[in-house]
């Protein structure tokens, strides 16, 4: 264990060294950082994440348009995806489409995961075959808006980002990887409007603690983060601690961004200066 850790942190600090990574050492740094799949498949108990049942289900939103669980994704052959192929885990994952054929529901961003690399996807699946299988049963998703017939046509090869390119890098673990953009930007008409408010906030999530609103995170001068150093954004987005001190609410995933690495946070960082300027929804 201690050898893989330090494989890891050596990856994550020393520049050209994350293609010394492993698959499962990249998709443990993924899924415990950026990517956050537990923030949805992980019961919560009012202290994080519920012991013993990473990764097995977990009600994610309840509203008019839908009642989302976010199914047991352990390895669990029963209730979980234990008895899937590495292929059936990566077309879920990038298509949205179960093995069964049945399609999978908002609020997986599957718009964005299409783009995720080869690499990465794989990555992820080799660390869910090392999650411990967990026997719980969870409901169906309820949708009473209609779903496509299917998000697009099946993905074909996706090379790995570059990182060489701040902003690009940035740009792909905003999006393909972390899904930030998804729920930083208005929904117009059941779809986020990336082509006119892409990263303007004003996403509304209810649950136990109220109602959150996600924030704009373009650099406008008075509804954005323009004003914020980047030493400040790294606080906000790894700790959830704004400038006057308060905190950021659920569903903002604290308890794995934590983990991010700080050359992946300058990239973040780096992308969201780029961005357009607009204001934030009324």
């Amino acid at each position: 264990m201690r050898s893989t850790t330090i494989a890891v942190a050596l990856a994550l600090l020393v520049p050209g060294a994350a293609g010394a990574e492993t698959l499962l050492e990249r998709g443990d740094y993924l899924m415990r950082s950026i990517v956050a799949c537990g923030n949805c498949h992980t019961p919560q108990a009012p202290s994080g994440p519920a012991p013993g049942m990473e990764l097995a289900g977990h009600l994610v939103i309840q509203e008019e348009a839908f009642t989302a669980y976010a199914p047991n994704i352990t390895q669990d052959k029963k209730t979980g995806i234990g008895a899937w192929t590495d292929a059936q885990i990566i077309a879920a994952i990038r298509e949205g489409r179960r093995p069964d054929g049945s399609l999978i529901g908002p609020p997986m961003p599957i718009g964005q995961y299409r783009r995720m690399s080869d690499r990465d996807v794989r990555a992820i699946v080799a660390y869910l075959r090392t999650v411990k299988p967990v026997e719980n049963v969870m409901p169906k998703s309820v949708y009473n808006i209609p779903l496509p017939p299917s998000w697009g046509p099946p993905v074909a090869q996706v090379p790995e980002a570059a990182r060489d390119d701040a902003v690009a890098y940035g740009a792909y673990l905003a999006g393909p990887l972390g899904h930030c953009i998804e729920c930083h930007t208005p929904m117009v008409q059941g779809r986020p409007d990336f082509e006119n408010q892409l990263g303007a906030g004003g996403f509304h999530f209810p649950g136990p603690w109220g109602v959150s609103v996600s924030a704009n995170i373009t650099p406008h001068p008075e509804d954005g983060i323009a004003g914020y150093t980047d030493a400040e954004l790294k606080r906000v987005i790894s700790i959830g601690l704004r400038p006057d001190g308060s905190r950021l609410m659920p569903p903002m995933g604290m308890v794995y961004y934590r983990n991010i690495s700080d050359a992946d946070l300058k990239a973040i960082i780096a992308y969201l200066r780029a961005l357009e300027p607009v204001p934030s929804p009324e």
